[in-house]
């Protein structure tokens, strides 16, 4: 099962298209709780989602339950939470929520998660991929684009 993530920032618009395009993905997850902010640039949401859709045939879904919740996110970002304490803030997060019941894998085939963060490292995506594949039993076979 492919399943991809990416980052918009620190990135042309014409560059993340074309590794979208590329990679062959069908649609994009997007995990970010607020996706309309004017700093999102080409990635705003419904300019996304006409992006998408017009260059490469990619349909667009919002998930914010994929997001840290707003004090989580404002803890990390605003007042220096370290990674390593968001970490396991975030995966009780999931678990609470239950993602894993919320999606089934055949709906990551093929899918890219999207978040701001250029790289995965650091972004809460990869720990929703590593976390679906430890709920589910089943590697997703992740490629961060």
């Amino acid at each position: 099962m492919a399943t991809f993530t990416i980052g918009f920032t620190k990135t042309s618009a014409e560059n993340f298209f074309r590794r979208l395009t590329d990679a062959g993905v069908r649609t994009v997850i997007d995990v970010r709780l607020q996706n309309t902010s004017q700093l999102a640039g080409f990635a705003k949401a419904a300019d996304l989602a006409y992006f998408l859709g017009h260059i490469g045939g990619i349909e667009y879904r919002h998930a914010p339950a994929l997001a840290p919740d707003e004090s989580l996110f404002s803890d990390y970002r605003k007042k220096g939470l370290e990674w390593d304490a968001f970490e396991p803030r975030f995966l009780d997060i999931m678990r609470d929520r239950k993602i894993e019941d919320q999606f089934k894998p055949e709906e990551l085939e093929g899918a890219c998660l999207l978040c701001s963060e250029d790289k995965p490292h650091n972004c809460h995506r990869r720990l929703v991929v590593e976390y679906l594949e430890d709920r589910w039993g089943q590697s997703l076979d992740v490629t961060h684009l």
